[in-house]
């Protein structure tokens, strides 16, 4: 007889359960991408040395696990076929339960899910259809581009829905800013960095000026992962313009400084 071998999923499949941190054999449920489901698996990896040598599967916000979320991060963009953040995806880790681990697994799975809307921490999409290459030619549904937001009685962003940049809207989406030397927004004082940060991408996105008066051109939305990714290493930044009141019908991208004049100081 042949040695007995550790079970290993497999990349390119999708499943139908929800996305969980712990990747149990029994609950492996492997299913056609015709089909609908929740999750696909963009790519199976291997924990190294030292992650690989602890008695455990690496803890949340450990240097083991922010290992495998970078690689995760960058096979996704591979299997998509271009930036996942670019897009209403989510990602996650998967990895063995503890008797896995014990009998000897050390694989990791990297799990791409689609969302119903990143803005308003949408939820997961059953999706039909596989995510490969799904992002290659820039023309998905999937991509984000432009949205209606609208404001409770406070002034905070109450919703923020996508639609067609086409259809009237007041926001649009204009890259993703990577906010790497400082800490997760917590204060007034840390949100304005990252609205810089955003503002710089507003500049070169419709060709205006990034000089003192952009701030009076447009508001910005910065929108980064929770605290959990952060942890990880994940310091990118979903950033949009909005102009609140507007109505506008089509996209700015390289429209210059009429389509954004200075309109309050």
């Amino acid at each position: 007889m042949a040695p007995a071998t550790a079970f290993e999923p497999s990349t390119g499949t999708c499943h139908g359960a929800n996305f969980a941190v712990v990747g149990a054999r029994a609950t492996y449920d492997e299913i056609d991408c015709t089909l609908r489901h929740r999750t696909e698996t963009v790519y199976v990896g291997t924990y190294e040395s030292p992650a690989a040598d602890a008695e455990s599967p690496p803890a949340e916000g450990s240097a083991g696990a922010a290992a495998a979320y970078k690689v995760c991060d960058e096979k996704t963009t591979t299997y998509l076929g271009g930036p996942w953040r670019n897009a209403r995806i989510w990602i996650g880790v998967t990895h063995p339960t503890q008797a896995a681990w014990t009998g000897g697994s050390r694989w990791f799975r990297c799990e791409a899910v689609e969302l119903s809307s990143v803005e308003d921490d949408g939820g997961l999409v059953q999706r039909a259809g596989s995510l490969r290459n799904v992002l290659a030619d820039g023309t998905s549904d999937l991509m984000l581009t432009c949205y209606a937001v609208a404001q409770d009685s406070s002034g905070a962003i109450a919703s923020m829905p996508g639609v067609a940049c086409t259809a009237k809207h007041n926001a649009e989406f204009v890259g993703i800013w990577y906010a790497k030397d400082l800490s997760f927004p917590k204060d007034d004082a840390t949100w304005a960095k990252f609205h810089d940060g955003c503002r710089g991408l507003i500049a070169t996105y419709v060709a205006v000026p990034n000089d003192a008066d952009l701030q009076y051109r447009t508001g910005v939305v910065s929108l980064p992962g929770g605290a959990d990714v952060w942890a990880l290493g994940d310091f990118g930044v979903r950033c949009y313009l909005w102009l609140d009141g507007a109505e506008l019908t089509s996209t700015l991208k390289g429209k210059g400084v009429k389509s954004l004049p200075v309109q309050f100081k």
